[in-house]
């Protein structure tokens, strides 16, 4: 390879690194598995050993991130709408005990004592789970779109007030996870728990259709770039900004119901505590502009994965848990900063 021919290469991708978002999100994600396949070492007796090891750490990495990543993945629509929303851990949490309260185990549960146990409350449960999840998120949507608040003050609002309610109401009820339920999450395929993994990798699928080849994602992408054009352009901006938010808090009732499944139970405190957070810095390291109309599905999982792989880099170096956060908020911070870079060169 001459000189000349390795010169345009590197502009090509010094190019690409400046203009595609996924090609930056997709070096770093590169880089990011390279330094912690060093950090796992390679002290093996064989090749089998090692790459079994490196397999079952890359599985749990996956399946412990899979419930943010759910979450973040309706975080990408709103972020891509123009919009914010702080209340993602708080729904989880209210719609994770309002699930636990239908399914409830114990004698005196809701639909146990009425005689509906097994599959038939857990479809109930999962039923009441997913629309619960849907109204929180239209209640957002709707302060949002319809009543002219801020989305940052509509969504505290609302991660107040579900989080401060469930903890009231739940404080005195004993609830029963039933072990059958927790079937959804736990079963195993091919001796590795990983039916959390394929939950998030068939969502995002889906989103990524919808946000590409649907009407409504060409819609928030519009919203997101210029919601008075879009207005002009004859869209129905208050309709497609409430169901950006419908889908989030559908999106929290998938991610609640599988945490309820994982370890059969909620923690009513501090279950999705940093959820919204999270959410935010894989949406953010994954390329979607903070100023809406710009970014992708595909970022947003890249972006997820980033994140769970630096953690899991910071814990095998041993940092310490609360250094790790301010690690997260360095990376968001500068991709941030290289967004803004971005739109004014």
């Amino acid at each position: 390879m001459t000189k000349t021919n390795r010169k345009t290469i590197l502009q090509k991708a010094v190019h690409q690194w400046k203009t595609n978002p996924l090609f930056s999100t997709g070096m770093v994600l590169i880089l990011m598995i390279i330094l912690q396949t060093i950090a796992l070492g390679f002290d093996f007796d064989s090749f089998g050993a090692w790459f079994s090891y490196w397999s079952r750490n890359w599985i749990n990495i996956l399946r412990n991130n899979s419930m943010v990543g759910i979450v973040a993945l309706g975080m990408a629509f709103v972020i891509i709408s123009g919009g914010i929303d702080l209340a993602v851990g708080s729904t989880l949490v209210a719609v994770g005990a309002a699930l636990m309260f239908f399914i409830n185990g114990y004698p005196d549960g809701l639909l146990t004592s009425a005689g509906i146990t097994g599959v038939p409350a857990f479809a109930i449960g999962i039923v009441v789970c997913l629309v619960m999840g849907a109204l929180l998120g239209g209640v957002s949507g709707t302060l949002i779109a319809r009543q002219k608040l801020p989305a940052f003050i509509a969504t505290l609002g609302m991660m107040k007030i579900c989080r401060s309610v469930t903890q009231q109401m739940m404080q005195t009820n004993a609830v029963k996870v039933p072990t059958e339920f927790l079937a959804i999450a736990n079963t195993k395929i091919g001796g590795q728990v990983i039916l959390p993994i394929i939950y998030w990798a068939v969502i995002a699928v889906v989103l990524h259709i919808i946000s590409q080849k649907t009407p409504f994602g060409r819609q928030v992408y519009a919203i997101g770039s210029n919601e008075r054009t879009a207005r002009l352009s004859g869209i129905n901006v208050e309709k497609v900004k409430t169901l950006v938010y419908v889908l989030s808090g559908l999106l929290v009732s998938v991610s609640s119901i599988i945490q309820v499944a994982r370890i059969g139970s909620m923690d009513y405190a501090n279950a999705g505590s940093g959820y919204e957070m999270d959410a935010i810095a894989a949406v953010v390291v994954g390329g979607v502009s903070m100023s809406g109309g710009k970014g992708s599905i595909v970022g947003t999982v890249l972006g997820m994965l980033i994140i769970a792989v630096m953690n899991n880099l910071l814990n095998l170096m041993g940092v310490p848990p609360f250094l790790r956060e301010a690690f997260k908020g360095f990376i968001v911070i500068v991709a941030v900063l290289l967004q803004k870079k971005e739109s004014n060169s």
